[in-house]
């Protein structure tokens, strides 16, 4: 550490732990790390099937493709490092560290709510547009989606860590399991952080609203192209490939609004907060590749192929 004008920047950050029982560690630990093994192995899968099967070298799986990768990328950013402390006793992480972690955070948080949102649209043209869809849905268009969905995120992302590098630090303790935005403001030396929140609040605004807002319309419109259609096998089909989305941006928005509530409770614990702000990073990754596997016939097609295959070639 260095002192400078009276001010004390720490190169090392102490960090929150969970309340666990001693006799909880290691159960805690085990269950954890195995539920971590899970996520990563199932979205690696579920990777390797798109790039690897032709039958889902189609629009809809190029862009669906960052979903998974997102999720490899918010879980594997904050789960190992909580593991670790579990049964650690240092609790401690380097300050570029923590910032890296809380910027690849803010990055999974924003970043799934656009690619959920390109999805939307895809499915929007599929089903409400359907004679034009291979028109409109051309390779530029789909690169074009993409590129989008990770470069406006990153933009917002950056400018807002932009704004919290110029922020003096004065303390060392992060009052959370891992490092985030807020987190890192809270080590300031009391300056005045106006233009970070009122940043911060405009971006959380503007994602919400635009990712909220263009699901509701692609799927409403959706939903009225499949009321109209008398076709019954049509219907199922078309609302069916849009459930598994539909189910996690509900996922994604109740436990986003289950870690607000729980740090606007005075009463609730440390642990509750700490364990609510957790889920986000926890929930998708994991029920995500459940939900697609089970609703993305394509998917679960490919997957069942390909064990096939495996079978025959061992044989």
């Amino acid at each position: 550490m260095g002192d400078s004008e009276n001010q004390t920047f720490y190169s090392v950050l102490r960090m929150a732990r969970l309340d666990i029982p001693l006799s909880a560690v290691y159960p805690t630990f085990v269950i954890g790390f195995l539920v971590y093994l899970f996520s990563v192995f199932s979205n690696v899968v579920i990777l390797l099937l798109i790039v690897t099967q032709r039958r889902l070298h189609r629009p809809m799986f190029y862009i669906f493709f960052s979903l998974p990768l997102q999720d490899l990328i918010g879980i594997s950013a904050m789960f190992p490092r909580v593991l670790v402390d579990i049964v650690g006793n240092k609790h401690t992480v380097s300050y570029p560290a923590c910032v890296f972690q809380a910027f690849l955070l803010h990055m999974y948080g924003g970043g799934i709510k656009f690619i959920l949102v390109m999805m939307a649209l895809d499915r929007y043209i599929a089903i409400c547009k359907p004679l034009k869809y291979n028109t409109i849905m051309t390779p530029v268009t789909v690169g074009t989606m993409i590129s989008l969905a990770w470069g406006v995120d990153f933009a917002l992302i950056l400018v807002l860590f932009l704004l919290q590098a110029r922020v003096k630090q004065c303390k060392d303790f992060i009052m959370n399991v891992y490092c985030d935005n807020v987190s890192l403001l809270r080590l300031s030396c009391g300056e005045d952080l106006t233009v970070n929140n009122i940043y911060g609040l405009a971006i959380t605004a503007f994602i919400n609203v635009t990712t909220v807002s263009i699901q509701l319309f692609s799927y409403i419109h959706i939903l009225v192209t499949c009321l109209k259609n008398k076709h019954s096998d049509a219907k199922a089909k078309a609302l069916n490939t849009c459930l598994a989305q539909i189910i996690s941006s509900v996922l994604f928005q109740v436990v986003g609004l289950f870690t607000i509530i729980s740090y606007r409770l005075p009463n609730a614990s440390a642990n509750s907060k700490n364990a609510c702000g957790m889920m986000i990073f926890l929930i998708l990754p994991v029920l995500n590749p459940i939900i697609y596997g089970m609703k993305a016939k394509d998917i679960r097609t490919a997957f069942f192929q390909v064990l096939k295959k495996g079978k025959v070639t061992w044989l």
